[in-house]
């Protein structure tokens, strides 16, 4: 894993890929920065931070598309897969020159606080909370970059599918007002997705008999749900969509709040994604 970590990161830093990425972020930063900060003499940093989360959209793409997408164009994922190292190292390694290459603009976003202690008293507490999440946040948008890399060959079809999925979650609130809240309506979108992951499950197995079954026993369970309890399907749509709404899980430490459970879900989101990402790598392997 660690020769995979150090040829990626050897990658970036000598490429203009990684210097463009870390270029893009400091340079937005150092606007909001100046904007928020030295015009407005807002005392809180989190505030750049917070308006910031819309860097993810157009960074993560350029930076995560080629990571497996060229390696699978190129065909020299055949001698990754060769190697004497499972695929879950490849794929860490793989991720964590990326984190590694993301950690380098916030290092220096750490001095930003200290710059403004220098001209009135600031919550150094707050600041860095707001960090750490940001930190999280971009963390998990490269993972999902990851496992978006690892489904197609194409380094522009990956660039625009997580630019596709990104926006999405970025526009989750916005996404959830045009669902209705009533129970019925939320039941029969639940069937209508049970449907659509049956599907899924058919054209990757290509079995009938599994998928039908998948169908018949989702939809059975759905409606007993349904009638015994109507009322647990209020709302449901905007709970199920809140939970991949990345940027409200940052919406407490952009207001200093060390949030234990946006920790626990960012690290959850990477671990998932690495883990989908592992599988489709393991698939395309065997197959």
């Amino acid at each position: 894993m660690t020769a995979v970590y150090k040829r990626e990161l050897r990658s970036y830093l000598t490429s203009m890929v990684g210097y463009l990425f870390i270029f893009f972020i400091l340079l937005l930063t150092g606007i909001y920065f100046s904007a928020y900060q030295l015009a407005a003499a807002y005392p809180k940093f989190e505030y750049t931070l917070s308006a910031l989360t819309f860097v993810f959209l157009i960074s993560v793409p350029i930076l995560t598309m080629r990571v497996l997408a060229e390696e699978r164009k190129q065909k020299t994922d055949q001698l990754l897969l060769t190697a004497p190292i499972s695929v879950g190292q490849i794929v860490l390694g793989k991720y964590l020159a990326l984190v590694t290459i993301f950690a380098i603009p916030m290092l220096i976003m750490c001095f930003y606080p200290l710059l403004m202690s220098k001209f009135g008293t600031i919550s150094f507490a707050g600041a860095y909370t707001g960090i750490l999440g940001f930190f999280l946040l971009g963390c998990a948008n490269l993972a999902i970059g990851v496992f978006v890399s690892s489904l197609t060959e194409s380094q522009v079809i990956a660039a625009v599918l997580t630019f596709v999925f990104l926006f999405a979650f970025y526009m989750m609130n916005g996404i959830s007002s045009f669902f209705s809240e009533g129970a019925l309506s939320t039941c029969i979108t639940f069937g209508l997705l049970i449907l659509a992951a049956a599907l899924i499950i058919y054209t990757m197995i290509k079995n009938l008999l599994i998928s039908a079954a998948v169908c018949v026993i989702g939809e059975i369970i759905l409606a007993i749900i349904y009638v015994v309890n109507s009322s647990f399907f209020s709302g449901g749509i905007q709970k199920v969509l809140n939970i991949v709404n990345l940027s409200s899980h940052f919406d407490n430490f952009a207001n200093s709040i060390f949030d234990i459970k946006g920790i626990l879900y960012f690290v959850s989101v990477i671990a998932v994604c690495l883990f989908l990402t592992v599988q489709s790598i393991a698939k395309r392997r065997w197959n």
